[in-house]
């Protein structure tokens, strides 16, 4: 689950993290009292900042510095309900729905701190770099050397010292180790106890007068652990999702829309994976990820599947079962269901194998309906590929 900066700066505040003077606005009048007290109260200037769930704010216009209250109220007036365009929202962009207005500070270096789980050492790995400001990934593909990485043993935790030596290979003054000792390890604390899946800070900032601030926060939990967190459930935009990954939520339903036009539903990650990989091999493009799950019921299957058909660009349905928990008839009695409830008009080709797949090949046959079997999962797939050829909805 993603939150938006300003709810990830509250949570850091909270934790005793330093994050600079400011309030969310919903309006133009609320942004304009914000930064009206802001300048009343010593601000050289204020940050207009867009509030969406993507990077790149500030290439795409959504992040622009006011030195006045005038150039405040003109920076709210063109944010502020613009469709905002950056390398992460798409080419249709995210409509900015709220600001997050933010007293300037005098910035002297911008570095990075970021957590995250290695999931191939099975640790969590707290990051540092002097490359601030930029896209990590970039500075991670072009000069690996340049972040710098401390692993925490989860039997003991992120120690004072691991954060000692991070602060001396960002070049931090000395009067300014034993600040970012503590701001390392409230991050620390932050990650560990919201059950968060990324917390990145960029920049991390020093100042003329060596302080240091989280200027930028972004915070993603584990969905899986929001069921001990519901003060933090409640932090979920909707608005920023997609509609149909929002439907799919409501039924358990792993799903995630994709650009393709043929739309996938199995039972498995792992299979999901191999399911787009086997379509674009035969030279399809798929339409979404979605997982059933393995107790999937036919009431489950037949939201799948308006949830699939919702996509105005699915041409073809691509169902590829292996039947363990989720055995096959009850994904062929759900197939069938889905089809003359919602008078599926797209074609829908199936590869059906594992436990009582006789029966759900039977129930298929038997529904009076045309669906397109194929004997193998690269069949299938081809098939899906050729149905979908020609299809207009």
């Amino acid at each position: 689950m993603k939150i938006h900066e300003y709810q990830a700066k509250d949570i850091l505040a909270k934790y005793g993290v330093a994050v600079p003077r400011g309030e969310v606005a919903n309006t133009l009048d609320e942004a304009l009292e914000v930064a009206r007290r802001l300048f009343i109260n010593g601000a050289k200037g204020v940050v207009v900042k867009a509030q969406i769930h993507a990077g790149g704010r500030g290439k795409g216009g959504g992040v622009k510095v006011a030195k006045n209250f005038a150039e405040a109220e003109d920076y709210a007036k063109s944010i502020l309900g613009m469709q905002l365009i950056t390398h992460q929202t798409g080419p249709l962009g995210q409509k900015v729905q709220r600001l997050l207005i933010e007293e300037t500070a005098q910035i002297d270096r911008e570095l990075f701190l970021g957590i995250v789980l290695d999931r191939a050492k099975a640790q969590l790995v707290f990051m540092a770099s002097q490359a601030g400001g930029m896209e990590i990934e970039e500075v991670a593909a072009k000069d690996p050397d340049a972040i710098y990485k401390e692993y925490i043993d989860p039997a003991v935790g992120f120690q004072p010292y691991q954060a000692r030596n991070l602060a001396f290979k960002l070049g931090l003054k000395p009067t300014q180790i034993n600040e970012a000792v503590k701001f390392m390890i409230g991050l620390y604390k932050v990650y560990l106890e919201t059950d968060a899946s990324l917390l990145e800070i960029n920049p991390f900032i020093t100042t003329k007068d060596d302080k240091l601030f989280a200027l930028d926060c972004k915070i993603n939990f584990d969905d899986n652990a929001m069921f001990r967190h519901k003060e933090l459930k409640e932090l979920r935009d909707v608005a920023e999702e997609d509609p149909l990954e929002v439907e799919a939520s409501k039924y358990s339903l792993n799903y995630i829309k994709l650009d393709g036009n043929i739309a996938c539903m199995v039972n498995g990650a792992g299979l999901a994976m191999a399911t787009m990989d086997i379509i674009q091999y035969a030279g399809g493009s798929p339409a979404n990820f979605l997982d059933v799950g393995g107790g999937a019921n036919q009431q489950q299957i037949e939201n799948a599947f308006q949830i699939l058909l919702s996509d105005k660009n699915v041409q073809a349905v691509f169902i590829n079962i292996f039947g363990g928990i989720l055995r096959v008839d009850t994904l062929a009695q759900g197939v069938v269901a889905a089809a003359k409830n919602l008078n599926v008009k797209v074609p829908v080709v199936l590869r059906l194998e594992g436990t009582n797949v006789e029966e759900g090949r039977k129930i298929l046959k038997d529904s009076g309906l045309k669906f397109i079997v194929g004997e193998t999962m690269q069949d299938a797939a081809q098939k899906a590929v050729e149905a979908a050829k020609g299809v207009t909805r």
